[in-house]
């Protein structure tokens, strides 16, 4: 009976070894998801309507203009709305991300870790996916999230640059999208986690409409983010400049 029990065991891990996602199986699906996120040969820019609710500082509704160049790493976001904010701009060129206050007329270095415009959001949120450069897979399981089948993949950073040093993505098996993010501090302490409920497949790349990124932390902290007027439309170098922001301000 005890070799019959063996044996069973087995039998039983080499059929869930048959049909788990593998960590290389793995790495592709992070590559996949970076190169169907960015956007190559071709620039992006759109609206985005971001609702951030907070327990102490109540709803506020900001409407940001977002461009994009994945393949020279330049982005602009640019706020329209409210008024008491507008023209303020995050502009990322060289690797220096820029904030712009129209009211002073200048720009001060900030941080892709630091939040957006003190929401949920960061400022990594807006910028090309590297998660094939930036972790390493520590292990990976199948499971469901709802009544999606995903891949469970849970991640260590490889470097200090990126803004959450663990995460825990959840991509649907049926595609290379992610439906959710878990995001950790170095403790291990769950600090964010991301949802991405809507996707529009653009010239070949999924981009995902809408998002809510939860705090952790504080409860009932969160920002909703809609995406629309998405356009492939080549963006003219001179947008991603320091004087562009100034000029639009004027």
């Amino acid at each position: 009976m005890k070799k019959i029990l063996i044996t069973i065991f087995i039998a039983a891990v080499i059929l869930n070894s048959a049909f788990a996602t593998t960590i290389e199986e793995g790495n592709s699906i992070l590559q996949k998801i970076d190169s169907q996120s960015n956007f190559e040969g071709s620039d992006f820019s759109a609206t985005l309507t971001m609702i951030s609710e907070d327990p102490e500082d109540g709803i506020e509704k900001t409407i940001v203009y977002q461009f994009r160049d994945d393949d020279d790493e330049k982005f602009l976001l640019l706020i329209k709305e409210p008024t008491i904010k507008k023209g303020q701009g995050y502009l990322l060129i060289e690797d220096s991300l820029w904030f712009y206050d129209p009211d002073s007329r200048k720009f001060s270095h900030t941080s892709m870790k630091e939040q957006f415009n003190d929401s949920d959001a960061n400022n990594s949120d807006f910028n090309s996916s590297s998660l094939i450069e930036d972790y390493k897979i520590v292990d990976i399981e199948e499971g469901k999230l709802g009544s999606y089948e995903v891949n469970i993949i849970n991640l260590e950073a490889k470097n200090n640059e990126v803004t959450y040093p663990y995460q825990t993505i959840y991509v649907a098996k049926n595609g290379t999208v992610t439906l959710k993010k878990e995001e950790f501090s170095k403790s291990k302490t769950l600090l964010r986690t991301s949802y991405y409920t809507k996707y529009k497949l653009v010239d070949n790349n999924y981009v995902a409409t809408y998002m809510i990124f939860q705090d952790e932390l504080i409860e009932q902290k969160k920002t909703t983010i809609q995406i629309n007027n998405i356009s492939t439309d080549d963006i003219p170098d001179s947008v991603f400049t320091k004087s562009y922001i100034e000029r639009v301000n004027n």
